[in-house]
């Protein structure tokens, strides 16, 4: 699995890139290589070279660029390519903008190694992670969330960012279907929004999984 860590603090990658390939271990023991980029025109050149990048981590500012729209020029850069956000402004409107901008979740820069360790871990393993959420690790997302087996397929392609028509080919269906679903989810979340929907999620604690093998 590659991940690609885009931050211009060569100190700060240092020492997550330490955190991340001695203190971190993936499911089945799957190879993690960490690529690094200073500012978004090298993780640009990094990504063409490794088009297989599976994760971004996400620094909000960078040399070239500053704040949320960092965030916006890296999913026009990498649209596919999930991202996490990793910042100092930690405050509650600046984490669920970058949610609603896209991010597959939020780790706070001034988080304790632990927390950090933890938090990647959780990202690491396919979770939303946002600061601050309670857990429920022994429980499926089924009972957790109370959604259905498609209704989960269609949570996960929305949690990583993919527009209706995005979701209707990958899981084959109607974009009318995909609105009922939609409706669905949010109705059984208590949400009105798909941002308010991510937010619910990672509330839950829950690691979704891959998609459903019924197309």
């Amino acid at each position: 699995m590659k991940l690609l860590l885009i931050d211009d603090h060569p100190l700060f990658r240092d020492g997550l890139s330490l955190l991340i390939q001695h203190r971190l271990s993936l499911p089945d023991h799957a190879a993690l290589t960490l690529l690094e980029a200073g500012d978004l025109t090298e993780a640009r050149a990094v990504l063409q070279a490794h088009p297989d990048v599976k994760l971004a981590l996400l620094d909000l500012n960078l040399g070239d660029r500053q704040g949320l729209d960092t965030l916006e020029q890296w999913r026009a850069i990498a649209p596919d390519v999930p991202v996490v956000v990793l910042s100092a402004d930690d405050r509650p409107a600046t984490i669920v903008s970058a949610i609603d901008r896209g991010a597959a979740g939020f780790i706070p820069k001034t988080a304790q190694a632990a927390t950090m360790q933890d938090a990647l871990r959780r990202v690491l393993a396919g979770e939303v992670y946002l600061p601050g959420l309670l857990e429920a690790e022994d429980e499926s997302p089924e009972s957790v969330l109370g959604l259905s087996e498609r209704q989960l397929d269609v949570l996960r392609l929305l949690i990583e960012g993919k527009p209706n028509k995005e979701i209707c080919r990958m899981l084959v269906l109607s974009e009318s279907t995909v609105k009922t679903h939609l409706s669905a989810i949010f109705r059984k979340l208590g949400v009105g929004s798909r941002t308010q929907a991510v937010v619910a999620v990672a509330r839950a604690g829950m690691a979704l999984g891959p998609l459903s093998r019924r197309r």
